[in-house]
């Protein structure tokens, strides 16, 4: 097991520089300058070059990023180029926010995919099932943005049911719409994988063996067959939350949501290198993090992968 959690460790560092790299080089593909947008596109040439200079957008490429690597490795991230702020601190402050909607999108996919898909394999082939299916599948195929702006007109705008932006402390009614709209995907996923699963675990012997022992349906569907189909359903889920993390993004920006997402999406439009850096490295950090207790989780439940 310590290798085997070693071997994850490095795998997970690798990552992590990868995502340094990968942010490095993307912001600076980012079309337009980020001293004229602090300083408006009437200023004169001789204070954009100094404002460059002073943010060290003067010195070659491979010095800022050697530069941006090392601060990295320190925890630190720089300050804004818009507020001043420390970007870390900043981020600290909207994180919470994305916690809570993460979190809540995560656990009402897992739980409503995973009694899905058990129902379903229990269930086979019955208007139940074909409702699943179909549910499924406009899951998996509808982008969360599209579904994100579709929910805003109907629930929102029209129906008014639920507030469309922005978030206060204590208020689930907020919650409602932007989680529904992160979760729906994943869970699609995990109902048709718990499925699957389910109903390859329950053509077992042992499953027939339990039943002839005279064990109640609840147990041996819950106790005995749940488990030993798992395995599936943790890599979806594991797999779901990168989606979900990417996800996020969209969905904070759409309903105002006052979490990393939205501060990365705004700190796109405004060129504001170190937070969009810092957003996308923190994110990563959070997913390897996931990941890894995912994988630790997985070869706790299947001892072959850490012997492997």
């Amino acid at each position: 097991m310590r290798n085997f959690i070693i071997k994850n460790l490095a795998n997970s560092l690798l990552i992590i520089f990868g995502v340094l790299t990968v942010s490095f080089i993307l912001t600076f593909l980012l079309p337009g300058d980020p001293a004229k947008m602090m300083l408006g596109q009437r200023a004169d040439e001789e204070s954009v070059q100094s404002v460059r200079k002073e943010l060290g957008l003067d010195r070659p490429l491979y010095e800022q990023y050697t530069s941006f690597i090392v601060r990295a490795a320190k925890f630190d991230l720089g300050k804004s180029y818009i507020t001043n702020r420390d970007v870390a601190s900043t981020i600290l402050e909207k994180f919470p926010a994305t916690i809570i909607l993460s979190v809540a999108a995560m656990v009402f996919a897992a739980f409503t995919g995973i009694l899905a898909g058990v129902i379903s394999s229990v269930k086979p082939y019955t208007f139940y099932d074909y409702i699943s299916t179909v549910i499924s599948l406009f899951g998996i195929s509808i982008p969360q943005f599209v579904l994100a702006l579709l929910m805003v007109y109907i629930f929102g705008a029209e129906l008014k049911w639920f507030p469309i932006s922005g978030y206060i402390d204590g208020g689930w009614q907020y919650l409602v719409l932007p989680a529904f709209a992160l979760a729906l995907r994943p869970m699609a996923i995990t109902a048709r994988i718990t499925r699957t699963s389910m109903l390859e675990v329950l053509g077992k012997d042992y499953i027939k063996t339990a039943r002839a022992k005279g064990l109640s349906e609840f147990s041996v569907v819950m106790k005995h067959a749940l488990r030993n189909a798992l395995n599936p359903t943790v890599t979806a889920l594991s797999s779901s939350f990168a989606a979900t993390l990417g996800g996020v993004f969209f969905i904070e920006y759409i309903f105002n949501w006052p979490g990393i997402g939205s501060l990365a999406m705004d700190s796109i439009m405004k060129l504001d290198f170190p937070m969009i850096q810092g957003s996308i490295l923190f994110s990563a950090v959070i997913f390897v993090i996931i990941n890894f207790l995912v994988d630790i989780a997985y070869a706790y439940l299947d001892p072959k992968v850490k012997l492997g």
